[in-house]
């Protein structure tokens, strides 16, 4: 740590323009909380950290604390002590004033991690894998839409270049994306600037919806990170571009939604992919981690699809998986194994939205796959054609009550996530339960669209 330290003060001193920092750590719903702080308290921060309430990760999606949770009144609404991650410094390009963003997470008092906080959870599940000699590699494609939402209803921005307004999805359209190049080289120099891999981009099946693939990474902390980061950049950009960008789950009734889209492999001690048989179809380590995820996927739902919107998303026929079921190179299925080169194997994980908190969904499904491989589960027999189309097979949860149900009554979760953990998030999905079935679509939408 001191010479991380010193490797974070040295950032400050060779970005003297710098006059304010960010210190912001991500809560259950993945929302950044934490406090503006003057450029010149900022090795205070690096050295001894900053505090704030442990509550405070256990926020509902408005901010509001949750009734009655055990963490407010009735422990005295104690503080965290919040320390910097190994990220370190980053610049914020979305913002007019040069300002730094550090990176943090929550601690109790005697330096143990803090079981609610879902960077901790995702450490934990990373340590299990570290412990049998396995590392978990890790990509992930994220999905958004750009939004002109100044009117009453919502549009695709019109284009910087011609003024005009797209009228239909284009998929894999070179002009959609060259409509955006201003936007889309800004975003590119910025993730380069904040070290977030950003790899390609193609324009989706939606009005205005875009994906970026992040490349993949050895290191699952440091893919969450970059997937957390990457969309606080996303969101803060378009606005100075002056549009929305919106990882909302399904922002348009009549289109595909928006997916996170998880790329998984796992090597041992020596480097090798345990997935690799020489061969398509994987090996028996593979298939195990394929049914871990499979027997984990109902009652980890909540994870995937966290908000009342999600479950717009998960319809049948809409690019969205809807049953727990896997198949090679099939992408209706909830698990996908891509072709290729035998060497690269690896498992995709469909399930997850745009709306994501990307600890927790890395956490969920890293956990479920090494439970699956250190039980030695085996997977039902894989699809073949349309997963929508075949009967007899279970289906994820369709309504966000029932997802919130399965995740408090769940035995399954519990072994890769800490159950203070669960406790707080189903008192929080519950909470925003009670409030968003009183708002009008609209006002959903308007809760969500900058917020998710």
């Amino acid at each position: 740590m001191p010479r991380l330290c010193d490797m974070m003060k040295d950032w400050l001193r060779k970005h003297p323009d710098v006059r304010t920092i960010r210190v912001a750590a991500a809560d259950l719903n993945g929302q950044a909380r934490g406090k503006r702080v003057p450029a010149r308290y900022a090795d205070n921060v690096v050295k001894n950290g900053t505090r704030f309430p442990f509550s405070v990760l256990n926020l509902d999606i408005w901010g509001e604390d949750i009734d009655d949770s055990p963490l407010v009144f009735e422990q005295g609404d104690q503080d965290g002590v919040l320390k910097p991650t190994e990220r370190g410094f980053m610049p914020m390009p979305w913002l007019e004033a040069p300002t730094a963003l550090l990176p943090i997470w929550m601690f109790r008092e005697n330096g143990a991690p803090y079981e609610g906080d879902p960077r901790h959870a995702l450490r934990a599940v990373v340590e299990r894998f570290k412990a049998r000699g396995l590392t978990p590699v890790c990509a992930m494609e994220l999905e958004f839409f750009l939004i002109d939402d100044s009117g009453k209803t919502m549009q695709v921005p019109a284009s910087p270049r011609s003024g005009k307004r797209r009228k239909a999805a284009e998929t894999l359209s070179i002009r959609a994306l060259d409509a955006f190049d201003t936007f889309f080289t800004d975003l590119y120099d910025a993730c380069e600037a904040m070290d977030i891999p950003a790899d390609t981009t193609t324009s989706e099946t939606g009005l205005g919806q875009f994906e970026v693939n992040l490349m993949h990474c050895d290191d699952p902390l440091r893919a969450a990170d970059d997937a957390w980061l990457f969309k606080m950049l996303v969101k803060g950009l378009a606005r100075r571009h002056g549009f929305a960008a919106s990882f909302m789950a399904k922002p348009y009734p009549e289109y595909s939604g928006s997916g996170l889209h998880t790329h998984f492999s796992v090597i041992d001690e020596n480097g090798d992919n345990v997935f690799d048989s020489g061969g398509p179809k994987g090996t028996a380590m593979m298939r195990h981690a394929v049914a871990g995820c499979l027997n984990a996927m109902h009652d980890s739902a909540l994870i995937f699809a966290p908000h009342q919107n999600s479950y717009e998303r998960l319809v049948p026929g809409k690019h969205a998986p809807t049953a727990i079921a896997w198949g090679y190179e099939n992408r209706t299925a909830a698990i996908r194994i891509p072709a290729g080169s035998p060497s690269a194997r690896r498992i995709e994980h469909r399930v997850a939205g745009g709306d994501v908190n990307p600890y927790l969904m890395l956490a969920v499904i890293l956990g479920a796959a090494l439970d699956g491989i250190e039980n030695q589960m085996e997977a039902p027999p894989p699809i073949v054609g349309n997963a929508y189309a075949v009967d007899g097979l279970d289906e994820i949860p369709t309504s966000w009550e029932a997802a919130i149900d399965a995740l408090e009554n769940s035995t399954i979760v519990p072994r890769f996530l800490h159950p203070e953990l669960i406790k707080n998030l189903v008192s929080t999905k519950r909470q925003e339960h009670h409030y968003i079935a009183e708002l009008s679509d609209q006002e959903r939408v308007e809760l969500y669209l900058d917020t998710v």
